[in-house]
């Protein structure tokens, strides 16, 4: 038994925020209350003191990279899972763009075999929409959803044929799986590696345009509401994709979306430099853009935070910006990142702690999420004031390549729990 004593808990999906104790027994949460370990003794009772920190559910990740099978000197599923406890996540779902592509029921089984046999958080995956993401031949999913996928996608590449994205989600609603699509129109973006406006003009970059990111999700919002399918937006990033998601949600339809701390916190300003660290896909936007993302998860058009985790040696990202790959490594500095919205009153503390819990395992149809009793012990311990220094030599990750590196931060997790197991315990 582990009691989790005296913090202020923090728990949206069951309205609680309060100074409690929070008592694990058997990997499920056994009572939350203020004197709720009172008078528990014995041998096999241990205490974490949490006093001044904030107890809430294990953070939960829609979309992150984990480059296993095939990318394993970038990270590996067992790195990964790591640096996601390290972060406070307890549930990643790993995108599908390994190398051979996660399009079949073999490499999904394998994935979920090295997640299972890995200390950290718990893998969720999500298969290929397409053979090879080439966005051509729809993939099994019954035998995608058989094997352990939660949902489809071909991040990376958009699914560019809308015939075969009615298809897609046809055959998804069919197995109860979430569609995530990169929005992205192709043709608009050929040969731009950052964001089309006067940073670019000055950078001497060719411009991508948001309206490549409008075009798709407005496309696929008809679409999903045609076939009735669960249609998610993956890493939101323009003015224009938070109208048309805001009204599809306004008619009810089954439209969710996620934005990455990078989108929430960074313009194409820190490009500037050639910053490779910040080249990203979709690129880092405008200050409108930024402000109207702001707005969207506030009142909920945009549900979710993900992080969009992509490790990359230093071999992509120490090169001329053109030929740098696009991504940044996001688990670990999430939350100390995101924080800075709650200082500076962008984001309820509440709000903030909801986008990475309970609302993304409403979208994903997760477990987790919650500190309710009975429910699974996934917990995170943060100490709200922490300020450290983010070293690549302290990372759990095998990639470094984000912009927070070498940067002063404030608020970190201290503690991750995964049933119950503590799977991170940060060094005092």
């Amino acid at each position: 038994m582990l009691i989790l004593r005296g913090g202020r808990v923090l728990d949206p999906a069951g309205e609680r925020d309060e100074i409690a104790d929070v008592v694990i027994e058997d990997g499920r949460i056994r009572s939350v209350g203020r004197d709720a370990g009172a008078g528990i003794e014995g041998e096999r009772v241990e205490r974490i003191e949490c006093e001044g920190r904030w107890v809430t559910p294990g953070f939960i990740d829609l979309h992150v990279h984990l480059r296993e099978p095939g990318q394993e000197y970038k990270e590996d599923i067992a790195s990964g899972l790591a640096a996601a406890a390290a972060g406070g996540f307890t549930t990643v779902c790993a995108m599908p763009n390994t190398k051979p592509v996660n399009d079949r029921r073999a490499i999904t089984e394998a994935m979920m075999s090295l997640g299972r046999a890995a200390r950290g958080a718990r893998l969720r995956v999500f298969g290929a929409v397409t053979m090879g993401s080439k966005g051509e031949q729809l993939t099994e999913m019954a035998d995608l959803a058989d094997a352990g996928a939660m949902g489809v996608s071909d991040d990376g590449v958009c699914v560019m044929n809308a015939a075969v994205m009615r298809r897609a989600l046809e055959y998804a609603r069919t197995f109860g799986l979430l569609v995530s699509q990169h929005c992205e129109d192709h043709h608009m973006t050929r040969h731009a590696p950052m964001n089309e406006g006067p940073v670019a003009t000055k950078l001497g970059l060719h411009g991508w345009p948001a309206a490549a990111e409008d075009v798709i999700v407005a496309r696929d919002v008809i679409l999903a509401e045609l076939t009735g399918a669960r249609y998610h937006v993956a890493h939101l990033s323009s003015r224009g994709a938070v109208r048309i998601v805001r009204e599809a949600k306004s008619r009810g339809l089954p439209v969710t979306a996620e934005v990455t701390p990078h989108h929430l916190l960074l313009t194409d300003e820190a490009v500037l430099g050639y910053q490779t660290f910040c080249k990203v896909n979709p690129p880092l936007r405008s200050a409108e853009d930024v402000e109207a993302v702001r707005e969207a998860l506030r009142d909920g058009t945009i549900d979710c935070i993900a992080t969009d985790h992509a490790p990359h040696s230093s071999l992509e990202k120490d090169c001329d910006f053109d030929e740098a790959a696009f991504g940044i490594n996001g688990l670990e500095p999430a939350l100390a990142a995101l924080l800075e919205l709650v200082r500076d009153g962008h984001l309820s503390e509440r709000r903030l702690v909801e986008t990475l819990t309970s609302a993304p395992a409403r979208v994903g149809h997760l477990e987790g999420g919650a500190l309710r009793v009975g429910a699974l012990a996934d917990v995170a311990v943060i100490d709200p004031t922490l300020r450290w220094t983010l070293r690549a030599e302290d990372m759990k990750s095998k990639s470094h390549n984000t912009p927070w590196i070498d940067r002063e931060l404030t608020g970190a997790v201290t503690h991750t729990l995964v049933g119950g197991d503590v799977v991170y315990a940060r060094a005092k």
